[in-house]
């Protein structure tokens, strides 16, 4: 790619371009809508000819370019002092290896003199590549002659600067169809045309007409290049303020390039074009190239720092960093060393290849910040292709029919045929076009179609939902289904704070907790745009660091605004595709439409919420009385004047065991037995307040409940009597614990009887059994007095052992408390009495949980109460049977003593703690006479201990016994 003016296809090799930007936005006065639409249509015919015109070109040029090998001889020559002299050599090129030298002064080829480095180019071309050509010349007065075998001219770089302008056109063509109709998308297209050209055309150097046309095509495109670029990028993204105030400044800046084009022209025509003056004009060319290049980055530079859009920063931060990195090198390292006289080195062509960032740099500014619309490009472009085609078929046809028919029968209509072709054509086309445009939208979204194609249908029925929750996740699901989109959020103003904006719900996110939506609310330059996009939700210099903390974790890249009546009801936000894409544009502005019915949904939503809330408050109030009513622990009813019940509520459903639609609208005499009913007429003839006490009821499930039941009319505001209103206080508890009460003071009061006749009977007691022992010693002889001497000792012990359990069962205090393990002192127990149960033939089952916890007590006392429960329960197994004990954890400390003998009957059941009540009066066979203080003691030893015990037995069925201790509560050091 060496930029030499050797020759004119070395002047074309200094193909080196610029590239640019995307985004469009000029002004343009508009006379008329028809004027408009007509340059529209002329603008875009002509635009489409000079397209096709410079594709054919450029296409048979690369044809001609890879059949055609210029030859090359490794030198180049030029004028100097009326003679041709080489001016530089080429290292181990042809003419190095055949001895030519720098300065050595031609004097002819293969015999014939040379006077013009052109004569030695043709003859070049008339032997051809790998011929062998002779040049005679002197070094110094010496003559050489030297053979040179001349090799074919590399064009590698050519392809390279191809591929470039392949570039250069898909972009044009790209911002041509999705902004046909902005302002300056004509010149911006334009300019991707000329640079086009500018790196496709490259004469072969057969200097036939074709080859010709090229050459001029290429320095024409070298003229307009720079100053099409510099005039878009004044233009770009607004007009510089030096134009709006001059405008003739436009035109000058083509002024200079049309000078220098003027000037080759004649350095062609009407000059004679030596080497020396194409290598003037190679470094005027150049010079004019550099300097706008320049100029051009320098007013994007300015842009740059004064844009205050982020979209349009970002696109401006990569075309200028983009255009200073493709320039600087080129610049400093080819063009101006080649201004100062220094010929194309390896280095100097190696920086001409910088330039090749200008078009990534552009396309990657326009595909990356422009919202990803290549698939909106190429499906309209399909569209539009296949739309034409149809069209034209119809009007190829139509044509030939309206002709045959003017042939045959109106000869004299063909221009009016003519008018109705293109009419037709005009009326099918857009049909046509809308017909192909949904196959196309079919084809490509395949199962999004629907969903796309009813998603502002979908907006328009939101206001239907008045549930907000519901509405925001089909919102969310629809949407997600939609755009493909990885994450999504809808934040919510809240009514009293409209500012304050909350996360109502999201799709995809993880982290919701925590976050600072502060930022949506913030006043920002781009406030005026539709929606706030960040590009990288990493890096948001422009933020607070807690709303870069949000951006970052949230990972949204759009945030668009939903607004009613100029107030944001709610943001919808939303990232990228699953495939990591940005949305297109046409995404951006479908989202931008619905987002308006959301908040017309979300407002309506929050309306119908607030009426309901009032409705609920008014229901409250209502319900209010019968909350009241429902909430009271007693039975409630209400009955009308002919003893219909018109009131029911739920504890006397739970008194009388009777379901209210069961009761309700029944009569009083078919839901209560006929007792209540008797008393209940009896009182209700009489004014006032009527009160039974103690009454017992009743109920269908063959319980009897103890009730006071009340009485009284039921009047309105106007003391008008409507009713009766009953109330029944189930007191049914509160007896039995009157009950167990009264017990427990005949228990206390026979105790302490208990306690003052012991003591008054353990002082003869213990004198009459020394006395007894006494007369026994000295009677050891008579056996009939020992006998009976015998016999009163043993009775006086009896009556001793029932004195003690009468101190016992009297004793409440006193007793040393300590952590007792049960379960050792119920083994203690049974290891006493095991001789005992097995005389008796008794099996004992003891299953004692091992992690028991222990209590607070006196092992002593404990023992004496196991002690009493299994001696009555070998006593009620005469012939034999089983004794389980069990305990277990819970609540408390649970001892269950259970036995198989004959059991207690039921009317025992409530003395069975009394003093001196047993059941052993006559005993049977190898039993003793019971006391009757056995299971009083217990019951007293298990007050002592706080504990609880209760009997549950049936006659010939078994007793068992249940004990229950607390746990010990241990302090807790706070």
């Amino acid at each position: 790619m060496a930029l030499t003016p050797s020759n004119p296809d070395a002047l074309l090799a200094k193909n080196v371009h610029p590239s640019f930007q995307t985004r469009v936005i000029g002004v343009q006065s508009v006379p008329s809508p028809m004027n408009r639409e007509y340059q529209i249509r002329f603008t875009a015919g002509l635009l489409a000819l000079f397209t096709a015109a410079a594709i054919t070109l450029a296409w048979i040029n690369f044809r001609k370019e890879s059949l055609f090998v210029a030859p090359y001889d490794g030198a180049r020559w030029v004028e100097r002092d009326g003679n041709i002299v080489a001016d530089r050599v080429d290292a181990n090129g042809p003419a190095s290896r055949s001895g030519i030298k720098a300065g050595d002064r031609l004097v002819a080829v293969d015999g014939n003199s040379m006077s013009r480095p052109e004569s030695i180019t043709r003859q070049m071309y008339q032997d051809g590549v790998w011929s062998k050509i002779t040049y005679s010349v002197l070094r110094g007065s010496v003559p050489v002659d030297a053979t040179v075998i001349l090799v074919p001219r590399e064009h590698a770089s050519n392809d390279w600067l191809r591929a470039i302008a392949l570039i250069y056109l898909g972009i044009g063509l790209y911002v041509l169809f999705r902004r046909w109709t902005a302002p300056g998308s004509t010149h911006f297209y334009i300019f991707c045309l000329v640079s086009f050209a500018f790196h496709a055309f490259h004469f072969t150097g057969k200097l036939n007409s074709f080859d010709w046309t090229i050459y001029w095509g290429n320095v024409g495109a070298n003229m307009l290049q720079p100053a099409l670029l510099l005039h878009f990028v004044l233009t770009f993204p607004e007009k510089h303020p030096v134009l709006k105030k001059r405008r003739w400044l436009a035109p000058i800046l083509y002024l200079p390039g049309t000078l220098l084009l003027t000037y080759h022209a004649l350095a062609f025509g009407m000059f004679r074009a030596s080497e020396n003056l194409m290598g003037r004009l190679d470094r005027f060319w150049l010079a004019y190239l550099a300097l706008y290049f320049v100029a051009a980055a320098g007013v994007l530079l300015h842009s740059y720092r004064e844009a205050n859009r982020p979209i349009l920063r970002q696109q401006l931060k990569w075309l200028t960093r983009g255009t200073i990195l493709a320039i600087t090198p080129f610049t400093l390292f080819y063009v101006i060393p080649y201004l100062v006289g220094m010929m194309p080195g390896t280095w100097m062509k190696l920086s001409v290849l910088s330039l090749g960032v200008l078009p990534l740099t552009f396309g990657y500014a326009i595909f990356r910040y422009r919202l990803m619309d290549v698939d909106l490009i190429f499906k309209r472009g399909m569209v539009y292709a296949l739309a034409a085609v149809a069209i034209a078929g119809a009007y190829f046809t139509v044509v030939a029919m309206v002709g045959e028919l003017v042939h045959t029968r109106m000869p004299g209509a063909g221009t009016t045929g003519l008018v109705l072709a293109i009419i037709v054509t005009a009326i099918l086309f857009d049909p046509v076009r809308k017909w192909i445009q949904e196959r196309m939208d079919r084809y490509f979204y395949r199962t999004r179609y629907d969903y796309r194609h009813t998603l502002v249908e979908f907006g328009r029925e939101l206001k239907a939902e008045t549930d907000l929750d519901k509405m925001l996740s089909a919102v969310v699901d629809r949407f997600s289904r939609t755009l493909l989109v990885d994450r999504m959020a809808i934040f919510v103003a809240s009514n009293d704070q409209p500012n304050a904006l909350t996360l109502a719900k999201s799709f995809g996110i993880q982290q919701t907790s925590g976050i600072d939506l502060s930022f949506l609310s913030t006043a920002r330059p781009e406030r005026t745009e539709s929606h706030l996009f960040f590009e990288n939700t990493h890096y948001v210099p422009r933020e607070t660091p807690s709303a870069q903390e949000t951006i970052a974790r949230l990972d949204l890249n759009y945030y668009i605004p939903c607004r009613a009546q100029k107030t944001t009801v709610a943001v919808i936000g939303l990232g990228k595709t699953v495939e990591g894409d940005f949305l297109s544009s046409e995404d951006v502005e479908l989202l931008e439409t619905v987002a308006g019915y959301l908040a017309i949904a979300i407002q309506n939503s929050r309306l119908y919420a607030s009426l309901e809330q009032k409705v609920a408050q008014y229901e409250r109030l209502k319900d209010f009385n019968e909350n009241i009513v429902e909430s009271i622990n007693v039975g409630v009813m209400a009955v009308d004047l002919a003893d219909r019940i018109e009131s029911w509520n739920s504890q006397m459903e739970v008194m009388y065991a009777l379901p209210r639609w069961q009761a309700l609208t029944r009569p009083l005499e078919e839901i209560f037995p006929a007792e209540f009913v008797e008393e209940f007429s009896r009182v209700r003839q009489s004014p006032g307040i009527h009160n039974l006490y103690k009454f017992r009821l009743a109920t269908p499930t063959g319980e009897t409940r103890i009730i006071n039941v009340a009485i009284a009319p039921l009047v309105t505001k106007k003391f008008s009597v409507v009713g009766r209103l009953i109330i029944m206080d189930d007191i049914t508890e509160r007896v039995d614990l009157e009950t167990q009460l009264s017990q427990a003071d005949k228990l206390s009061s026979i105790g302490l009887l208990a306690a003052g006749v012991a003591h008054e009977v353990n002082t003869p007691l213990a004198v009459i059994s020394s006395y007894a022992q006494m007369l026994s010693k000295q009677l050891q002889g008579d056996e009939q007095k020992s006998s009976v001497l015998e016999k009163i000792t043993r009775q006086t012990f009896r009556a001793s052992e029932i004195v003690n359990n009468l101190l016992n069962f009297s004793r409440t205090s006193g007793a040393e408390f300590a952590e007792v393990n049960v379960n050792r002192v119920i083994s203690d127990t049974l290891s006493l009495l095991e001789h005992q149960f097995k005389t008796a033939k008794i099996t004992v089952h003891d299953d004692l949980y091992q992690h028991l916890p222990s209590i607070q007590g006196n092992a002593g006392r404990l023992q004496q109460v196991f002690l009493n429960l299994f001696l009555n329960a070998k006593d009620a197994m005469p012939n034999g049977g089983k004794l389980r004990i069990t305990t277990s954890n819970g609540d408390a400390v649970s001892v269950t003593v259970s036995d198989t003998g004959s059991g207690i009957a039921q009317e025992h059941i409530q003395r069975i703690y009394d003093p001196f009540f047993t059941t052993k009066a006559t005993p049977q066979d190898g039993q003793k006479r019971g006391t009757g203080l056995g299971l009083s003691v217990t019951y007293g030893i298990i007050q002592e201990h706080a504990g609880k015990i209760r009997v549950e037995s049936s006659p010939e069925e078994g007793t068992t016994f249940y004990l229950d201790f607390p746990l010990i509560r241990k302090a807790v050091n706070v």
